[in-house]
């Protein structure tokens, strides 16, 4: 008797599944991933962290043998030098100018030729295409003379022309929206030429609102290109009325003194517009690069 009750209260205990048990055994508050991807990601933070504490150092300390990796009080010398330089305010506006209108260009030509380069077939397409590709594996010091050469012949030497005009348009941009367009559907711009719209309004009124995330892609990445090119101005510049942020920092450096802390003070500045533009348009970096893979 008492075996065949001990046998019905065990036919009726619930049977414990593999799939169930995986289910009830205890979770990570976050994913596994983290536990590798957080100390890759503090170790590439320590630069920038760095950088923001030597900018609240003195000079002395900058000096001191061996140097002082916490500074033993906050010294904003750095910051009063920068801010205070009559030129400072001169270099950011001349690498805003730089910097907004080499975005707005490389989005509106970037935009027609990668919409050409995807949806219009003409007679060599494709070795124009490749060709353009191919100056995207050219080096910047095979061009850079040819570049001073015609720059000179258009008399834009020492203006903010020369910095501009070789940066209206990149190979990249036009590349990656080509990608991009690629990857949308046809029957969206086939319906709108039913209606009778022409190449132009497609592209504006329906291509380009779909490609929002390879833009803003064109446009960080265009930005981060101009606001801290340093070799192309250094060479094009010699007044320091037209040098740029990252051109001017390189006065704070002398043969036989640098100011070290207004240098690192001037780098914080350098990057902060840097660091929010990358920040605000991080998920439509990645959006988009998930979305445009490449494609024939």
């Amino acid at each position: 008797m008492t075996t065949t009750s001990t046998l019905s209260k065990a036919a009726r205990r619930p049977v414990t599944r593999p799939a169930e048990a995986r289910r009830r055994a205890p979770r990570l508050p976050f994913s596994a991933w983290h536990l590798l991807l957080a100390p890759l990601a503090v170790l590439f933070a320590l630069p920038m962290l760095w950088l923001l504490v030597s900018s609240v150092m003195s000079d002395a300390q900058f000096n001191r043998f061996p140097p002082a990796l916490v500074p033993s009080g906050i010294d904003l010398g750095g910051y009063r030098y920068v801010l205070g330089n009559g030129m400072f305010p001169r270099w950011l506006l001349n690498s805003v100018i730089v910097s907004t209108v080499s975005v707005a260009s490389n989005l509106v030509f970037g935009a027609l030729g990668g919409y050409a380069f995807a949806r219009m077939r003409f007679r060599g397409s494709r070795a124009l295409l490749a060709l353009m590709l191919a100056t995207m594996a050219v080096p910047f010091q095979l061009t850079m003379i040819p570049t001073f050469l015609v720059m000179k012949q258009f008399g834009l030497i020492d203006t903010l022309g020369a910095l501009i005009v070789p940066s209206l348009v990149t190979p990249f941009a036009v590349f990656l929206l080509r990608q991009f367009f690629l990857s949308l559907p046809r029957e969206l711009e086939e319906a709108a030429w039913l209606d009778g719209c022409s190449r132009l309004r497609v592209l504006w009124s329906i291509v380009l609102p779909l490609a929002r995330p390879a833009l803003a892609t064109v446009a960080v990445l265009t930005f981060l290109t101009t606001w801290n090119d340093l070799s192309w101005p250094l060479i094009a510049i010699n007044h320091d009325t037209q040098y740029t942020l990252q051109l001017g920092l390189t006065t704070f450096q002398g043969t036989h003194h640098t100011r070290w802390s207004a240098v690192m003070a001037g780098n914080v500045i350098t990057v902060l517009p840097v660091l929010l533009a990358f920040l605000a348009a991080q998920k439509t970096f990645i959006r988009s690069l998930t979305s445009s893979g490449i494609k024939g």
